[in-house]
């Protein structure tokens, strides 16, 4: 009987395999997304892309609802399954979502692109401009010469982005903030946008 694949066997090297077939892409692990937490979060030059592991052991229990949170947020989505979901999971995912393969190997773990991810029809730019912080909200209002409108709220802010700036170039700008992104930085970042010095 092949041997298990866990969570932790699969992640680091499912990073590699992603940059050798993508190229430039930032991970971000573990982002919160409506009532779900995205495993992990794929900066791409032009678009976001959400990825959902499921280690020989995980269940489908959750992912009903974790797919139609991912839908709302990303502009494409990978479901990773591990050998023992690899002939059923395209049974739980939308025809949109792209089907990575996880099996042990002499040598470690091998992946296979078992079905290319499509673009996703539901999409909701706002949501995913939700996941930008407002500095960097900011950062996109100043490069498309916009108002500053700092007492206003975030909800404004964004939905000012969204009237005015074409779509092509706000999701290349949403893709730059977050390859910009500086976690280290955040607290001061925020703290100094508050005090209005950004």
């Amino acid at each position: 009987m092949a041997k298990k694949l866990y969570d932790k066997d699969i992640r680091e090297p499912l990073f590699d395999f992603l940059e050798e077939y993508y190229g430039k892409i930032r991970i971000i692990e573990e982002k919160q997304i409506g009532r779900s937490r995205a495993d992990i979060m794929m900066v791409l030059p032009n678009g976001v892309a959400g990825i959902e592991i499921k280690s020989d052991a995980d269940t489908y229990v959750r992912l009903k609802r974790q797919v139609r949170d991912y839908d709302r947020y990303f502009d494409c989505n990978y479901v990773v399954a591990g050998g023992s979901h690899g002939l059923h999971v395209s049974e739980h995912v939308p025809e949109w979502w792209g089907i990575i393969t996880v099996e042990w190997v002499e040598n470690g773990v091998d992946f296979y692109l078992l079905r290319e991810a499509k673009a996703n029809p539901k999409v909701d730019l706002g949501q995913k401009l939700a996941l930008l912080w407002r500095p960097e909200l900011a950062h996109i209002q100043e490069i498309n010469g916009l108002a500053k409108y700092k007492q206003k709220s975030k909800a404004f802010v964004m939905e000012k982005l969204l009237e005015k700036v074409p779509k092509a170039a706000l999701n290349e700008q949403i893709s730059q903030e977050l390859f910009e992104r500086d976690y280290t930085e955040i607290g001061n970042t925020i703290r100094k946008f508050k005090e209005g010095k950004l």
